[in-house]
C-alpha cells in the first residue's frame, strides 16, 4: 500500500517546483522586483542632482588630496630652498631659466603687477598647469626672479682693495640695476628669502666694509647706510624719470602759480627755497658726490684704523 500511495504523491508535487524552477517563472519573477525598484526610484530630476552632487564631491577630494600632496611637498623642501629643488619638466623649451626671464621681461616693460602665472604661461605659449612643474607658486616665481637680476649688482673679477672703491662699485652696480629693473627694491622689502646671488651680493658689501673695520655690527652699519643712501636716491630718480622733464616742468610751473604759494614765497619766509625753485636746478643732483660725502663721513669715524684716501670718481 505504501508503495502504490507514494508515485502520485510526488507526480503532485513535481508541477509546483518545477514551476518556479522554468526560465519563464524566473524572468516573471526579475521582471517584477526591477519593477517594484523603478517604483520606489526617485524622480529623474532628483537622481541627477545626486549624481552631480556626488561628483562634486570626488572632484572636492580630488583637489584636497593634491592640495594635500603640494603641502605636503612643501614640507618635506623648505620654503627657503626654492633654489635647491630639482627641475622638472619634460619639455624640453619649457624650463625654469625660460619661466623667470620672461617674468622679469614683463615687470621690467608693465611693473610688478603684471606678472602671473597665467600671464608668463600665455606669453611662452604653454598652458598655465606646465609651469607648476617648474615652480609650485608666484612667490616662488618673485623670488627667483629677484635673484636673476641679483647677478646684476655683483662686482666681477674681485673687489678693489680700497674700501672705498671696493663700496663705490658695489653702489654703482646697485644703482644701474634698480634704474633697469624698477620692481626689484619693492621685492627685497617683500621676501625674506635670499637666493644665492642675493647672498653673494651681500657677502661682497660686507667684505668691502671689512676693509676698514673687522667689527661686524660697524661692517653692518656701513653697508646699511650706504644702501639707504642708494635706494632713497634711485627711488627719486624712478619717479623723476617717469615724470620726464616736460612733466616735471608743468609740475614745478603747476606749483607756483597756485595762489598761497606765490604768496608764501613773495612773503620772503622761504629764500632759500625760492632760490632754488627760481633757478630750477633743484632736480639736478649727483650721485657720486652724495656717496663721496657719505663716505667721507663713514671714514672720517674710523680714521686712525683703515684710512683710505681715494673718492669718487
Amino acid at each position: 500500500m505504501a508503495e502504490s500511495s507514494e508515485p502520485p504523491e510526488r507526480d503532485h508535487e513535481r508541477p509546483e517546483r518545477d514551476e518556479h524552477e522554468r526560465p519563464e517563472h524566473r524572468d516573471r519573477t526579475e521582471r517584477t522586483e526591477r519593477a517594484e525598484q523603478a517604483g520606489r526610484r526617485e524622480p529623474p530630476e532628483k537622481a541627477e542632482r545626486g549624481e552631480q552632487a556626488a561628483r562634486d564631491e570626488r572632484g572636492e577630494q580630488a583637489a584636497r588630496d593634491e592640495r594635500g600632496e603640494r603641502a605636503e611637498r612643501r614640507e618635506r623642501a623648505r620654503p627657503n630652498d626654492i633654489w635647491a629643488r630639482p627641475r622638472g619638466g619634460r619639455r624640453p623649451k619649457l624650463t625654469r631659466e625660460a619661466i623667470v626671464d620672461k617674468a622679469v621681461e614683463i615687470a621690467d616693460a608693465e611693473g610688478l603687477e603684471a606678472v602671473s602665472i597665467r600671464r608668463v604661461a600665455s606669453e611662452l605659449g604653454v598652458r598655465a598647469m606646465s609651469l607648476y612643474t617648474h615652480i609650485e607658486a608666484k612667490e616662488d616665481l618673485l623670488d627667483l626672479m629677484y635673484d636673476v637680476v641679483a647677478v646684476e649688482v655683483l662686482v666681477e673679477d674681485g673687489l678693489p682693495d680700497d674700501w672705498r672703491e671696493a663700496m663705490i662699485a658695489i653702489t654703482r652696480k646697485e644703482r644701474a640695476a634698480g634704474l633697469r629693473h624698477p620692481w626689484m627694491f619693492e621685492l627685497a622689502g617683500r621676501s625674506p628669502r635670499i637666493g644665492p646671488n642675493g647672498l653673494r651680493h651681500a657677502e661682497q658689501s660686507m667684505a668691502a666694509a671689512a676693509r676698514l673695520t673687522d667689527d661686524p655690527e660697524e661692517m653692518l652699519a656701513i653697508v646699511t647706510t650706504v644702501d639707504h643712501y642708494m635706494l632713497g636716491f634711485v627711488l627719486r630718480e624712478q619717479r623723476l624719470r617717469e615724470m620726464g622733464a616736460t612733466g616735471l616742468g608743468e609740475a614745478r610751473q603747476s606749483a607756483l602759480e597756485q595762489t598761497y604759494i606765490a604768496k608764501l614765497l613773495e612773503s620772503g619766509e622761504f629764500p632759500h627755497l625760492r632760490s632754488v625753485l627760481d633757478t630750477g636746478i633743484y632736480n639736478q643732483e649727483d650721485f657720486d658726490l652724495g656717496l663721496k660725502w657719505l663716505l667721507d663721513g663713514i671714514e672720517h669715524d674710523h680714521r686712525g684704523k683703515w684710512p683710505s684716501t681715494s673718492s669718487p670718481t
